[in-house]
């Protein structure tokens, strides 16, 4: 057996800071009670981040849609720690097997069991009669374990990461999460979308065949890009820069349904396009789906 020596301290606390942040996202799911009806809960007023005291008050704990959106950002929290572990440890020139299995381990909990967590939660209208849903989360949660263990075998030091085999569980748990937070604008007091409970009870009931279809999706072998090093790594052209600032401006103007948005396409995109280049383009492909 090989003892350690030595961690990489900063490293290793971004790490685990991924991992607090994934721990607290069930805390809070789980104040959270089963649905006795399936009633969309009750509306909730507006954040205002003017006021600090305000805010913690508005932050009801026994508030259901507020918990559902304190657990979905404290999933989206947990990935920016977790892209910013790995970049610390490269510019620190720290990088270990320790560091990429404790990452590993700490994204089975954030991005694995957090978001499946989360996915019972904000879905009374489907949890209220289909016990179905625990079954689609337990399934969430293996996938992305799967998902990690296989990333960690087949992945040479030397890869550039601009491209994963399957749909990377950041993404997916992204994906899910940005529900949580679509939830609180569209059950909120003044919501000024007309069709804000049809929207509401339609996403409930599709939500957990769209959280299949990504678990399906993060074990299989489809290509999916590293969007944050391809759209933001090495030298790009001003209009490149032009064009990011633009998106960011459309994406806070809608930010509460934004989220979610962003996140479908990032799951479905790469998908479409593989299935257009085979059964259309009728482009070869020598790796199997799974």
């Amino acid at each position: 057996m090989n003892r350690i020596r030595t961690v990489a301290v900063f490293p290793t606390v971004f790490t685990l800071a991924n991992l607090v942040c994934g721990f607290f996202a069930i805390v809070v799911a789980a104040r959270v009670d089963r649905p006795t009806s399936t009633d969309i809960p009750a509306e909730v007023d507006k954040i205002s981040f003017v006021n600090p005291t305000r805010v913690m008050r508005q932050l009801d704990p026994a508030n259901d849609t507020h918990n559902i959106m304190l657990s979905g950002w404290l999933i989206f929290l947990a990935m920016i720690f977790d892209a910013l572990d790995g970049q610390v440890a490269r510019l620190a020139r720290s990088t270990s097997d320790f560091g990429a299995q404790l990452d590993s381990l700490c994204d089975v909990v954030s991005f694995g069991v957090a978001p499946g967590f989360l996915l019972v939660k904000m879905c009374p209208a489907f949890a209220y009669s289909h016990d179905t849903i625990w079954l689609i989360a337990a399934a969430f949660a293996a996938c992305a374990a799967l998902r990690l263990a296989r990333f960690n075998v087949e992945t040479a030091t030397e890869d550039d990461h601009m491209q994963f085999q399957g749909l990377p569980s950041p993404a997916a748990a992204a994906a899910i999460a940005g529900f949580g937070i679509m939830f609180y604008e569209l059950r909120r007091d003044g919501t000024l979308f007309v069709y804000h409970e049809e929207l509401d009870h339609a996403v409930q009931m599709g939500l957990p065949f769209f959280a299949l279809l990504t678990a399906l999706l993060m074990v299989s072998r489809i290509p999916y890009p590293h969007v944050v090093n391809q759209v933001f790594r090495g030298q790009r052209s001003f209009g490149h820069v032009v064009l990011l600032v633009f998106a960011f401006v459309a994406i806070m103007s809608i930010r509460w349904y934004s989220v979610p948005v962003i996140g479908c396409f990032l799951v479905l995109y790469s998908p479409l396009r593989y299935a257009w280049e085979r059964l259309f383009l009728k482009r070869p492909s020598h790796d199997p789906i799974f």
